[in-house]
This record gives structure tokens, sequence and C-alpha cells, in this order.
């Protein structure tokens, strides 16, 4: 599913042409485009089924924290969304990668939900206990926001950062879409911890260039042959069309209004359109 076939023709927007003419691949956000509050968005299967029949590659380029890659994948496919693990590219899994890189010998305090943890685990990162007072670590890690930001982890992760702890940031989104209307994310966390501490965390996940372009070499095709899909201007849109990407943006997730659609080559009410702004067959 979603993978590149060698020699694949691009997929055009019907005999005409269209904005999105030449498409080789797609790098699709997840929440907010393909399910709100884990319910898939109306269509969003039968869009995912009509791109792998057509051969179009895709990846799913997600910021979201609140779930281990494998969890993710088998509550999307719980939703009834024909993703596999390997389509998922993660911010966690992304931020876990870097951890290993720069600070291959270091611990994570970590500022997340559900069993993300695993995906730094795997990565072999040490992650300490957030709850205990004394615990040390070179790298704060923020994730989302909900339960994981009490006030005594946010103090503890602040006094860490003064003595020299890394801050990294999984993403910056502001507020996210769940399935009783916006809710708060992560990204006022991070900014409050960078004011206080005086330092400025590393970004990972979207908006940061270096994630779109691991969705490119994921797909194997140059930025100007593929397409980003997402309902976040600031998140999704603007940092792929900096890259050279093409843009759709979809009305299910975030508040649209016109200065959000100006950042996109199309606007699609939902995800649904997209097999026919692609030209693919009914």
């Amino acid at each position: 599913m979603g993978r590149l076939t060698t020699g694949a023709e691009p997929i055009t927007a019907g005999a005409s042409g269209g904005v999105l003419s030449g498409c080789h691949g797609l790098l699709l956000d997840v929440d907010g485009v393909l399910h709100v509050g884990w319910r898939a968005v109306p269509g969003a299967t039968e869009a995912l089924a009509a791109l792998d029949a057509a051969g179009v590659p895709y990846r799913l380029l997600t910021n979201t924290t609140t779930a281990s890659q494998a969890t993710l994948g088998a509550r999307l496919r719980a939703a009834g969304l024909p993703v596999r693990d390997g389509d998922l590219l993660t911010a966690p899994v992304a931020t876990a990668a870097y951890l290993r890189r720069r600070l291959p010998d270091g611990r994570c305090f970590l500022l997340a939900k559900g069993d993300v943890a695993a995906d730094f685990r795997a990565a072999g990162i040490e992650v300490v206990d957030v709850d205990d007072p004394d615990a040390t670590a070179e790298a704060v890690v923020v994730g989302g926001a909900e339960e994981a930001f009490t006030y005594a982890r946010l103090n503890r992760a602040f006094t860490l950062l003064l003595g020299g702890a890394r801050l990294v940031a999984m993403h910056r989104n502001r507020a996210w879409r769940v399935a009783e209307g916006m809710a708060l994310d992560g990204g006022p966390f991070v900014r409050a911890l960078e004011e206080a501490a005086g330092v400025r965390a590393v970004t990972i996940g979207k908006p940061a260039a270096a994630f779109f372009r691991q969705g490119l070499h994921a797909l194997g095709v140059p930025a100007a042959d593929a397409v980003m899909v997402g309902d976040d201007a600031r998140n999704d849109l603007l940092p792929a069309r900096r890259l050279g990407l093409r843009t759709v943006l979809v009305r299910t997730g975030k508040p649209v209004g016109p200065a959000e659609e100006a950042t996109a080559d199309l606007a699609l009410p939902s995800v649904a359109g997209l097999p026919a702004a692609l030209g693919l067959p009914e």
C-alpha cells in the first residue's frame, strides 16, 4: 500500500491537467485529515483505497504524540483506515532517532502521554521517571499536552533546563481538533519553557524542514513532484511550499479561512475529494 513502483507515470488531474498534474507521490497529515477523534473522516478510507489501487505512493507524516508508531497504526486500522506501520512517519520516532544521533548515552525526560516512550526505548534511549523529583536527564522532550503536563513535571523540566539539559520539541502545534472541538496542544508549553529557562528548543516534527525531507526520501521523489495534504497552514502547508511541494488544504481539521486557503494550491472539503482531484478513475 502506498508504495512507489519503478517507472510509475505521474498522476494527472484530468485530461486537461491541473494544479496536481505531474504528482508522483503524496505526504498526508493524519489528525484532522484522515480522522478526527479516532473516527475516520467520511470518505478517507475510500480515498486511501483509491490511491492504493492506482499505485500512488504516499506516506503519513504526523505530529501525533499520543501513541507509539505501532499503537498508532493499530488505532488507525481499528478506525477503518487501511494503513501499515511502515507508512507512518511519526514525530516521536524521528525525535528518538535525533537523540540517538546527538546524545547516544543521554537520558530523556519525556513529557508525552500513552506509550510513546516505547519508540524511545526501541531506539536505545533511557527514559527517566518524570514523577521522580530527583530525576536527571540530558534532554527534556516535549510532546502533546493533556494529562502529561502537571505543574510538578513542568517545573522539573524547567530545573533540568537550567542545569544544562537540551530542550527538544516533537512539534510546536498550538492546538488540534478532537471529537469535542479544538484542544490546546504542546506548542505553547514549549514556548513557556523556552522563555522561562532562556533556551531555544530544537523542533523535530512539523514544521521542521528536515521532517518533510524525511518524507520525501521515503517516497523517493523530489519535492517538485510531490504534494502535501494537510489541515494546518502553519505546520503542514507553508513549510511544504518552502521546500517546493504543492499543497492541498482540507477543511475537516483546524479552522480554515481566506488566509489559510491562500497557502494552498488547492482547497478541498475533505480528503474524500483527493482521488478526483488527482484524476483517478472512480
